[in-house]
């Protein structure tokens, strides 16, 4: 038999939440502050998986417009049942509306309908359990009067018809550990006659963990394993590989086997993560009426046996622009499409939207999903005046992030900005023609490329990624790539050709 590498879906896919259908796998992870918004990842062995699409990618299912850096969507459940796809989810911080909503879709391709608000449903991580003809919303929320941090588990029933909650409501769970906190992302399943609860706790950091509790009826009274936690990395230490394990979602396969998707993270460098909490896969084998993660060492590893399903790889997608890749995205969302695909070339529109602010900036962003990497494009690009700016992007946020733009006077500048302070880190002015533009990453070590045609790179500075980790920035996402065409504030109606576009990843 196989293996298969950890993680499934790296780079920045945070709170992945999985169901089956017959043979086919859905998959959604969180998207915060970018749009579209909530991805679904599809796979028939559990282990290769195409992004089908997003669940919400019209502007009026999703306004994110001045939502801050890592507000908006968290933690997705996505569900089937008699036909119908379900994705609960709870908006954060938003500036016209927030709380917790669902929204459905015969197809998970789409389209998915607009969503149902449910203003009765209070706190966070909510989820969808399907059990005897009827349906359960499970969420987490703060205790009222508790200490910063503690939280419960509450349930309540759900009208799949109606889309809204029924019946009385009744608190399940407070957490598996003394004095912990966040206890969070709670699903339900019935396995063996038995209801089992699992959520996270502890925070999603180092900290991080997957408990467990258990009940003979689905309101409870439920009871923590004393196992628990079933699983986490918090007493590997920081030098460990992998780490902040939690947020898991069980799947059964057609064939017997159980699987968890979770998140944790691949600290390098030090204890710092540049591509944010990533998506694993674990397998779950059960004992005393609980689920035992990684059976035989307790953690996860880089590699497992392939799960017993027929391979199926999807085909690579390509660096081109032939058609852009629903990978990319923007940042929150935007009043109007700025970007388009022409004769393989991707143009995009100089937008005023400066992009330390809270709009959208005339931006698309992909994923970093290797500690070290190539990212480098071809750019077709004449400034019309002082304020005109196209080029290359690293991104963690508003205030972190690397920007490698070409500007008036046929100046390239490569400029740092750290906790909202900026430093200009290098100049060159490239020969006529077609400008190229680079970051490589040699683990934290970075630096930029510049180069005229098809003539040799130059580099024009370099700097530590650090500064670019969650450790130094904040907040919930990983580090994302993005091409940039900006008026920094001023009208324009120029745009930015960008020619090629490669990424790849330069570990062994």
């Amino acid at each position: 038999m196989g293996q298969f590498e950890n993680p499934v879906l790296p780079g920045s896919h945070p709170d992945p939440s999985v169901c089956r259908v017959g043979s086919d796998y859905y998959l959604v992870t969180s998207t915060f502050e970018y749009f579209p918004g909530l991805p679904v990842h599809h796979s028939r062995d559990l282990v290769h998986w195409r992004l089908l699409g997003h669940v919400l990618d019209r502007p009026s299912q999703l306004r994110l417009r001045g939502v801050r850096p890592s507000g908006g969507l968290y933690a997705p459940t996505i569900r089937h049942h008699d036909g119908v796809f379900y994705v609960a989810c709870t908006l954060v911080d938003g500036v016209e509306r927030s709380g917790n909503f669902v929204v459905t879709a015969t197809d998970p391709a789409g389209p998915w309908s607009e969503p149902h608000w449910l203003p009765e449903a209070s706190g966070f991580d909510p989820s969808l359990f399907f059990d005897d003809g009827r349906a359960w919303w499970t969420a987490t929320r703060e205790v009222p009067g508790g200490s910063p941090g503690q939280t419960e588990v509450w349930l309540r029933e759900f009208d799949p018809v109606t889309v809204e909650l029924v019946g009385d409501e009744h608190v399940l769970w407070t957490g598996a550990v003394r004095d912990s906190v966040w206890l969070e992302a709670p699903h339900l399943y019935e396995v063996d006659g038995r209801y089992v609860l699992l959520c996270a706790e502890g925070g999603t950091d180092f900290e991080h963990s997957v408990v467990v509790a258990t009940a003979d009826a689905v309101t409870g009274p439920y009871r923590g394993s004393p196992l628990n936690p079933v699983l986490t990395h918090r007493h590997l230490g920081r030098d460990h590989p992998i780490a902040a394990t939690g947020h898991a979602d069980l799947v059964r396969t057609q064939r017997g086997e159980w699987f968890a998707v979770l998140l944790a993270t691949r600290p390098y460098g030090g204890y710092v993560y540049n591509l944010g909490r990533e998506t694993f896969l674990v397998p779950v084998t059960w004992e005393a009426g609980g689920p035992v993660f990684s059976p035989g060492t307790g953690r996860v590893e880089m590699t497992y046996d392939l799960p017993d399903l027929p391979p199926y790889p999807w085909p690579e997608p390509g660096d081109d622009f032939g058609a852009l890749d629903p990978a990319w995205m923007v940042l929150r969302t935007p009043d109007e499409r700025f970007w388009s695909v022409t004769e393989g070339r991707l143009r995009v529109r100089l937008r005023p939207d400066p992009i330390t602010g809270l709009g959208t900036p005339g931006a698309v962003f992909r994923r970093q999903q290797h500690r070290s990497f190539h990212v480098s494009c071809e750019l077709d690009f004449s400034p019309a005046g002082p304020s005109e700016l196209a080029g290359l992007l690293l991104w963690q946020n508003n205030d972190h992030h690397v920007r490698l733009l070409l500007g008036a006077g046929r100046e390239v500048t490569l400029v740092r900005r750290e906790g909202g302070r900026e430093e200009v880190l290098g100049r060159t002015s490239p020969e006529e023609g077609l400008v190229r533009l680079c970051f490589e990453a040699a683990g934290q070590e970075h630096r930029a490329l510049v180069a005229s045609g098809a003539g040799e790179w130059q580099e024009i500075g370099a700097f530590d990624g650090r500064m670019l980790s969650t450790q130094a920035a904040g907040g919930f996402t990983g580090v994302h790539i993005g091409l940039l065409a900006s008026s920094e504030g001023e009208p324009s109606t120029s745009c930015a050709d960008f020619v090629s576009f490669t990424y790849r990843g330069l570990e062994g």
